[in-house]
């Protein structure tokens, strides 16, 4: 079916209004009951507060000590190795790569050992400096490969840091005629589809199956911080049956295909913040094995967080699969952006939500929430949720529970395709809060989906919501104004028209709300046509907090911010203050439900 109708509709769930709330900190006190569990980001403090960066000794360990030289041109394999053992067996600290760059092969991290970077690691392109041969999970099938070019496997307290780069240089070797493995690969998939022991599953030598950049196995309490990481010979930062994982301010560069960013595989409780991906695949693909051998394996990637991020690459910001057969759960993502003016990238993401999955697969995807999204000239869909990546196979997959809040993006083929099959529908999709403009389809697609809701969404100028949030609405224009006028001059409005506040701090709008005593969710409708946001103070019955009502791209452009409130019986005063010379944004309505 084609369209904005969903193929079936149930009744919201007070459980998924709840999803798009905002939590803004001196509004509502802390609530132990079932409401306040209600949104599945009550749940991400408790995953941040298990991931904690491994700390080390304050010892250093210089690789120009133990013979490594940066003239771009001295092999340093041996200085690396020597460096990191003598660190790992003083009991741990930092071996430092200092100013110059340093051509190497394989670097293998121990237990205990900040890898910190200041100058640039640059790896041989000859494969044989990648030999022997190590268990890796190539494309999510267990087998022995080539040596990623820094790779570790069950160790605890590993670092790599710093403010340097460094350079995988595989454009200027053989890995990018390789391709992706084409008669390797299939014998891989072969043989994990028929159960081969996987100590025999080698490759390496004399065979075409690239291997990763960092590949990071069965470690736990990670940190990947600071660094330029470039030019992989295809995924770039690959951890696989890791716990503990912090990625932070990492700048990922791909030229190759298989460029993917940050593939976290089978991973626990997982932090991605304040990276940059300009990627020639997905930026922050969710893996957990592919077919038979996945689900052999049988370990989910779960507890995995992304905030404040910037997506260039050139197919998903946020990815699920395809590689999911151990199943995928508790996906969070928050302010990130797609394409972002400041950070254009070699390729247009085309889709700021992009979840593979297929027959083949079996598995799940489910419980994948991302809030406060901003895009700009996607080349396809805002959210795209597919069970036909492949269209064979007879092991259907589960897809349910996602939900997307607070997403605002400007230019694209659609705001979202659903694409179920027939013997196994996606369920309980629930886009919020959100505005979708300058979109090139008349409308979305929502093929075998149960529950779709649609809940305060804007498409190209028209509310195409599905499902009216309970409440009451108090239109702008009957409020108390000081310092303003209503207007009608922006299409989109609700009502007769809206509040234009004029250009001072201190400019307010005031509704007066009757209320029962309790819980309530305030939603603001608002628009913003500058790139500036216009932070505002919100009192409730005089208990106060600033927030930002951020840019909406126009002021025809509506998007609503939900907040959690806290009422008396009976009359409750509610106003929005302007904070700076700039004003309030444009206010249209707002809207208070139990």
């Amino acid at each position: 079916m084609t369209g904005d109708t969903p193929s079936r509709r149930e009744v919201l769930r007070a459980a998924v209004l709840a999803t798009g709330a905002v939590a803004l900190a001196g509004l509502a006190p802390a609530r132990a009951d079932a409401a306040a569990a209600a949104s599945p980001w009550d749940e991400v403090p408790e995953i941040l507060a298990r991931i904690v960066p491994p700390t080390f000794p304050d010892r250093t360990f210089d690789i120009t000590a133990y013979g490594a030289v940066g003239d771009n041109s001295t092999d340093c394999t041996a200085a690396f190795r020597d460096a990191i053992a003598a660190c790992n067996a003083a009991g741990g600290g930092q071996v430092l790569v200092p100013a110059g760059t340093f051509r190497t092969g394989k670097i293998h991290l121990l237990s205990n050992v900040n890898l910190s970077v200041t100058g640039t690691i640059r790896f041989r392109t000859d494969p044989g400096s990648y030999l022997p041969n190590v268990f890796t999970r190539w494309e999510g099938i267990e087998c022995y490969n080539y040596s990623p070019f820094i790779y570790a496997d069950g160790r605890t307290n590993i670092a790599i840091t710093g403010t340097g780069t460094i350079d995988g240089n595989a454009p200027a070797g053989e890995w990018s005629s390789w391709g992706g493995g084409g008669a390797d690969r299939d014998q891989l998939r072969a043989w994990g589809a028929s159960d081969y022991p996987v100590e025999r599953r080698q490759f390496g030598a004399g065979h075409k199956l690239r291997p990763n950049m960092i590949g990071l196995y069965n470690c736990t309490n990670v940190l990947v911080e600071g660094l330029n990481l470039r030019n992989p010979a295809m995924w770039t930062l690959h951890p696989v049956y890791c716990a503990n994982v912090t990625v932070r301010n990492v700048t990922f560069y791909s030229t190759n295909s298989q460029g993917d960013g940050c593939d976290p595989d089978s991973c626990t409780d997982v932090l991605i913040t304040g990276c940059r991906f300009n990627t020639n695949d997905d930026c922050v693909p969710v893996k957990s094995g592919r077919d038979r051998d996945g689900r052999r394996v049988n370990r989910p990637s779960q507890n995995i967080v992304v905030q404040n991020c910037k997506f260039s690459g050139r197919w998903g910001g946020i990815t699920i699969g395809s590689e999911m057969s151990g199943g995928v759960r508790k996906v969070f993502a928050e302010d990130c952006a797609c394409n972002a003016a400041d950070f254009p990238g070699r390729y247009p993401v085309k889709y700021a939500l992009y979840v593979k999955t297929s027959f083949n697969r079996g598995g799940y995807v489910e419980d994948v929430h991302l809030r406060r999204f901003t895009g700009r000239n996607l080349e396809r869909d805002a959210v795209y949720i597919t069970m036909n990546y492949e269209t064979s196979g007879s092991i259907p997959p589960t897809v349910r529970n996602f939900s997307v809040d607070g997403m605002t993006v400007s230019g694209g083929r659609s705001a979202y395709n659903l694409d179920g099959r027939s013997a196994q529908h996606i369920q309980n999709v629930t886009i919020s809060n959100s505005t979708f403009t300058g979109m090139t389809n008349a409308g979305n697609i929502a093929n075998y989906v149960d529950n779709l809701q649609l809940i305060g969404v804007s498409y190209n100028g028209r509310d195409i919501s599905n499902t009216t949030p309970p409440g009451t609405r108090y239109e702008a224009e009957n409020a108390t104004i000081s310092q303003g006028a209503v207007e009608s001059n922006h299409a989109g409005f609700s009502g007769t028209g809206f509040v234009n506040g004029d250009n001072v701090a201190g400019s307010y709008t005031e509704w007066t709300v009757s209320g029962v005593a309790g819980a309530a969710t305030l939603r603001v409708r608002y628009a913003n046509g500058t790139t500036t946001s216009r932070p505002a103070t919100i009192a409730v019955n005089g208990s106060t907090v600033t927030r930002d009502f951020p840019g909406t791209g126009a002021w025809s452009t509506w998007a609503t911010a939900s907040l959690p409130v806290t009422l008396n019986a009976g009359s409750n005063a509610i106003r929005i203050t302007a904070t700076t010379a700039n004003g309030n944004p444009n206010l249209d309505y707002i809207e208070v439900a139990p």
